[in-house]
């Protein structure tokens, strides 16, 4: 009987554990990064596409797999105090986790990491006009996510490139949320 409740008692010590480690960083599976997003951070190398009003300062609605891999993203975008939407469809490349699309210049994005249910870290360079801009950004699937996912995005943000100081806590901005369940924009205090 002994054995048995050992037994049981390091299978669900495990089962935690993997629970803990489903995050993944290739070999995505699409699919699953369906569904409704929140932008949290947004981070450039230039940080004046992210300030008010710059052309890479979008906030993320849904995302949705197509049947052909590629990606189709509903945002909006506030110009002026007016809410406004934007949608794409980011095509598939031959690498893994990547896709292009066409959104104030060309734009390569790629999938760094998610665990599906809670956060999606990506990287994207924007060329245009021959200047290259890296924009990093991070989204929930709830309107704020935790300190540890931000410091994650952070070691990230470090890995390429962009400093600290072009980091943008989008919880602590009009985000057009009005669109997404009538959630409002919330002030952590993290940074």
């Amino acid at each position: 009987m002994k054995l048995l409740f050992l037994s049981l008692s390091l299978a669900l010590v495990c089962a935690q554990e993997e629970g803990n480690n489903d995050v993944v960083t290739s070999n995505f599976n699409l699919r699953k990064i369906s569904g409704g997003w929140y932008s949290i951070l947004l981070a450039s190398d230039h940080k004046e596409k992210i300030k008010e009003n710059g052309s890479m300062r979008i906030f993320v609605e849904q995302i949705q797999a197509l049947k052909n891999s590629s990606l189709y993203f509903k945002y909006h975008t506030l110009e002026n105090g007016e809410c406004s939407e934007i949608s794409f469809v980011c095509d598939q490349t031959e690498k893994d986790g990547e896709c292009a699309v066409e959104y104030d210049g060309h734009n390569i994005a790629v999938i760094l990491e998610t665990n599906y249910t809670d956060y999606l870290i990506y990287f994207t360079k924007n060329y245009k006009n021959g200047e290259t801009t890296h924009v990093m950004e991070l989204y929930g699937r709830k309107p704020d996510v935790s300190l540890k996912l931000k410091k994650k995005f952070l070691e990230y943000c470090k890995k390429h490139g962009i400093a600290k100081k072009n980091i943008i806590d989008l919880t602590k901005v009009d985000r057009c949320l009005q669109y997404q369940d009538g959630a409002q924009a919330q002030d952590p205090g993290w940074c």
